[in-house]
């Protein structure tokens, strides 16, 4: 990683540790005066900016959660005035009243360096034409890559998603070497090359930055396999700032890195919200230390994952996101995860990513299927053995008995964003 570009990636232990101490003391005291609704939980808790002497006190203020977000829609967290916010997104509100987050003029300018820093670590340098498929609008991923490349010194292509062919088209013709979007809609577009008889490695494309739902590595080895490609994990959340919150470097693959510099991370027992430590599995808790418009103090994010040590900084990593507490199944008693299933899918070369996992009720009793797509149209007796073999693997990964259908390419709906991956009917 360059430090002449990014010398605060140089920061020994010491001098980021202290840094961290200044900024969320300030954080704190920021939102505990000018954000009315964490002032009142504070109050509640009997808990006081000033009693942040040391980074560990930080775990004895109370949480901020997607429903403080929502019970304060639309400006009710805002920390400045809204005259003085040049931006607001939002999430899409499927699940209830939308999430609104707003950015002062200053948290716009953060938010461009801090994607720069993120798209440079994943392999992305300056002069680069950069493809960005993520979706602009309300949606913080496209905007967000979009300055970031910008900053960086890269050309954008700001393409959005959806036009699968077209998506093709700019990639060959304009000499794309970095990609952004979705790992699912990757796939999506690895097919569309595949259809129209083009091999992705006769392109100028190098390198796919993918975020915004939670991938496993056998799907990074299905995109780099199929496209000849590095494909690096990008991890961010729009109630946080955006994408751009961590990434991995290309050169180690080994878990996005968390600028520690703007966002203080903690694991927390999902259950119970009590702290553990780095290395055990829980839900991740951020702070934001630097955000003006809408700070954020231990907003917990859902995201299932440890805290590693750091290997290209000594800012510490995340693993690879396991999935999300709230999108956990309960299935006959038993917790799954999405990313398990696709997990087994992909441990058999005849079947692609393209998945989705539908629940269903007989009486009281929970029916699970899972539909997958095979990579090629396969002889019967091959996608029986392929449907037998992800049958016996569900069940020896968590007890389940399922019912598998290998589906013909193309059977499974595409995504032009976040992938559906569960139908819940029951």
């Amino acid at each position: 990683m360059s430090t002449t570009l990014f010398p605060e990636l140089a920061l020994s232990l010491d001098a980021l540790r202290a840094r961290q101490l200044e900024r969320l003391r300030a954080a704190l005291r920021h939102a505990y005066d000018d954000q009315a609704p964490y002032r009142a939980k504070c109050q509640a808790a009997h808990i006081h900016p000033d009693d942040l002497r040391q980074l560990d006190d930080l775990r004895r203020f109370p949480f901020t959660s997607k429903a403080d977000l929502r019970d304060s829609y639309p400006y009710g967290m805002f920390a400045i005035p809204r005259e003085r916010c040049v931006r607001i997104h939002a999430s899409s509100g499927t699940t209830g009243r939308p999430t609104v987050v707003g950015y002062s003029a200053r948290d716009i300018e953060l938010w461009a360096d801090l994607m720069a820093r993120s798209l440079f670590a994943g392999g992305a340098r300056p002069g680069d034409i950069i493809h960005n498929a993520y979706g602009y609008g309300l949606f913080t991923g496209g905007l967000g890559a979009h300055y970031g490349a910008e900053r960086l010194g890269c050309t954008v292509v700001p393409m959005s998603g959806g036009f699968g062919e077209r998506q093709v088209q700019l990639i060959r013709e304009f000499g794309a070497r970095v990609v952004l979007m979705t790992p699912s809609y990757m796939l999506a577009i690895a097919d569309e090359f595949d259809r129209q008889g083009i091999d992705p490695r006769s392109t100028a494309m190098r390198v796919g930055i993918f975020g915004a739902e939670p991938w496993t590595e056998g799907m990074r080895a299905e995109i780099e396999q199929r496209l000849g490609i590095d494909a690096v994990d990008i991890y961010g959340l729009s109630e946080v700032m955006g994408p751009g919150v961590a990434c991995e470097f290309v050169e180690t693959k080994d878990g996005p890195t968390i600028w520690e510099d703007h966002f203080y991370p903690e694991i927390v027992d999902p259950e119970t919200g009590a702290p553990v430590a780095d290395g055990e599995l829980g839900e991740l808790v951020f702070t934001s230390l630097t955000k003006e418009a809408m700070p954020v103090i231990r907003y917990r994010t859902r995201d299932l994952t440890r805290l590693l040590p750091g290997s290209a900084t000594r800012m510490r990593r995340m693993a690879k996101i396991t999935g999300r507490s709230d999108d956990m199944l309960i299935v006959r008693g038993v917790n799954l995860f999405p990313s398990q299933v696709e997990e087994q899918i992909l441990r058999d070369p005849a079947l692609t990513g393209h998945y989705v996992i539908e629940l269903s009720r007989t009486g009281a009793l929970d029916d699970l299927l899972v539909r997958v797509e095979a990579r090629t149209a396969l002889e019967k007796e091959a996608a029986l053995r392929s449907q037998a073999e992800l049958v016996r693997r569900l069940k020896g990964m968590c007890g389940l008995s399922a019912t598998v259908e290998v589906a013909v390419p193309g059977a499974v709906e595409r995504s032009m964003g976040k992938a559906r991956r569960v139908i819940d009917k029951r």
